[in-house]
């Protein structure tokens, strides 16, 4: 036991790839994120296989796909996470011997389940199942020192404004999370290694850093990026819905868009002060050098790009995320620093364990980056398949599949499609589907998911054509009821 390396997960929620240093973004600082991928590996192509929080976390805890692990999106005859899986990450962990916590954001439900870990400390933001209240709130109920409440501020959890956290910074959630993994690390059983989840709730809306971070970003004189707008993205300028302070898609002022985007790289920054503070335990207790960590994100967010917020979408603000693994420095010598493989949340399973040296379970749908990080050319899969059932409306219900060079879109209930040259158009400002020069690459990528499709025998392939599903009913899968419905949770 003293000789396994420890695990630690961090995972953020709603940060999309190009918010980090380490991945290209000049404006915004993250020097401790940035110095995981400056000692570690970078993977450049990794997508969320569904852009929302459950679906994706469910892929993520289970290592299966969203068609085996049973959740399709959010809204659409989707619930939430159950507690059906055969195998889970920590659950796993814990079988073999290790001391396994989460903290923060779970997203499961019941909101106490355990799904393979020893404890959990949680942070829901706003979701509370009847007669629950998270860990989070009673440390804040019991430390506040005035009559206030979680969200005085009056932004809502997915609404597009923006203003400074209005209470004690310590109060925070995001400290709240970093100092509650910092006290496991002295409260866990010494005698076995740990898997520790630490999960932030952050920069998911609302964009309400405390005041020093918002005022990183918020000055006039601050160039942070434009959003990126498509020559396609007219369908999404609706002003009806634009004047929803939750909107979804819709065009804000510009002053309203900059904002939003100054409060979210303020997030963005904070977390990453948490980290560095997570860090510095670690390496204060001897324990940084003996501890694989892998950081990601469940799925990005828009912030205006193509006039949309939010996400479960498939461009690159909701889908393409961030993922960097750190080995301890006995392991790292000879890894690769950028890996081109696609890779996806349903790989961390097996990567993790086969990492620590744990069997990896038949019948997961990842695979294991372990190759990736040691070899040149280690080669792997092809290209990624995502979705995401219904959820703001029945037009944006979609089907996608990337390599991280293109990328391939239809949307179910329109029966319509784009694709997107990435290496030329990393902002999707052009679609491409009806170029008659790219209609080769077109149907080679539209035959890809018929594949992907027909295996499901789900109405949405017929006679080798993808179907249009409008006025069909929602899409659910098979593996629905083991996951959700049989667990009391449909």
């Amino acid at each position: 036991m003293k000789d396994r390396y420890n695990v630690l997960l961090l995972m953020v929620d709603q940060m999309r790839w190009d918010s980090l240093g380490c991945y290209g973004n000049s404006v915004i600082e993250t020097p401790n994120i940035d110095y995981l991928a400056a000692t570690g590996t970078l993977f450049r192509h990794a997508y969320t296989p569904s852009p929302s929080c459950i679906p994706a976390r469910a892929c993520l805890i289970s290592g299966l796909n969203p068609w085996h692990a049973g959740i399709l999106g959010m809204g659409g005859g989707q619930s939430g996470m159950g507690t059906g899986f055969a195998e889970t990450l920590p659950g796993v962990f814990a079988r073999h011997g290790y001391h396994t916590q989460g903290v923060g954001k779970m997203h499961f439900h019941p909101q106490r389940a355990l799904n393979g870990f020893h404890n959990t400390l949680l942070d829901e933001s706003g979701r509370a199942e009847p007669g629950f209240v998270s860990d989070y709130k009673q440390w804040f109920d019991a430390n506040k020192t005035g009559d206030y409440q979680l969200s005085d501020h009056g932004i809502s959890w997915n609404s597009w404004m923006s203003r400074p956290y209005n209470l004690p910074e310590y109060l925070h959630p995001t400290n709240w999370t970093a100092s509650q993994s910092i006290k496991f690390l002295d409260e866990r059983d010494p005698t076995l290694p740990f898997f520790l989840k630490t999960s932030f709730a952050r920069p998911h809306s609302p964009y309400d850093p405390p005041v020093y971070y918002f005022d990183m970003y918020n000055d006039p004189e601050k160039e942070i990026p434009q959003p990126f707008v498509g020559d396609w993205a007219g369908i999404n300028d609706h002003p009806e819905d634009a004047a929803d302070p939750d909107a979804y898609r819709g065009r804000r002022k510009p002053a309203e868009i900059r904002r939003a985007r100054a409060g979210y790289y303020g997030s963005v920054s904070h977390i990453d002060h948490q980290i560095g503070k997570l860090l510095n335990a670690l390496r204060k207790r001897g324990l940084l050098e003996k501890t694989i960590i892998l950081f990601t994100s469940d799925h990005g967010d828009m912030l205006g790009d193509h006039h949309l917020w939010r996400k479960t979408y498939a461009y690159e603000g909701s889908a393409h995320i961030p993922f960097i693994v750190r080995l301890p420095k006995p392991l790292r010598n000879a890894v690769q620093r950028d890996v081109d493989t696609p890779v996806t949340l349903y790989d961390v399973m097996p990567t993790l364990l086969d990492l620590a040296g744990l069997p990896v379970p038949s019948g997961l749908d990842g695979l294991s980056m372990r190759r990736q990080l040691f070899e040149e050319n280690a080669g792997g899969r092809a290209y990624l398949h995502g979705e995401h059932s219904t959820c703001y409306s029945e037009e944006q219900e979609m089907q996608f599949l990337t390599d991280g060079r293109r990328k391939y879109i239809w949307f179910p209930r329109r029966d319509c499609e784009q694709f997107f040259d990435l290496t030329v158009d990393p902002k999707e400002l052009h679609d491409l589907s009806k170029d008659p020069e790219r209609q080769e690459e077109v149907t080679l990528w539209r035959d890809r998911l018929i594949q992907e499709l027909d295996t499901r025998q789900a109405g949405l392939v017929e006679a080798g054509r993808l179907v249009c599903q409008n006025g069909r009913p929602y899409l659910r899968s098979p593996h629905y009821d083991v996951r959700v419905g049989k667990t009391g949770l449909g």
